[in-house]
């Protein structure tokens, strides 16, 4: 194998492993703040809190970047009649973002 072959397999698995991260961090992030906003909607039950923060993980599926979650999240607060500012969503977005990298890579 060449020198110029083993840096592109070198390349592509950092590539690979650094977006693998990246998706451990946002789903763990969309948990914790599924875990959050669960409290804030007033459920209490662990298990249903849990469920919630599931539920606010596979939204972040629906497409790159955060305002999928944002979305949800405020369309659930309006239809409990919950007044939490979009802006201390970003908050808690970015707060989370950062515990979630931390986790993710003390785990590593």
């Amino acid at each position: 194998m060449s020198d110029l072959e083993s840096r592109k397999d070198a390349f592509e698995a950092k590539f690979a492993h650094d977006a693998d991260i990246k998706f451990k961090v946002e789903a763990r992030c969309c948990k914790i703040i599924g875990l959050w906003a669960a409290e804030k909607l007033g459920i209490v039950r662990e298990e249903e809190a849990e469920a919630y923060a599931k539920e606010v993980v596979i939204a972040n599926l629906e497409e790159i970047g955060l305002d999928d979650v944002k979305r949800k999240l405020m369309g659930d607060f309006g239809q409990k009649g919950v007044e939490v500012p979009e802006n201390e969503i970003d908050e808690k977005l970015v707060e989370y973002m950062d515990e979630a990298k931390t986790q993710i890579m003390q785990e590593s």
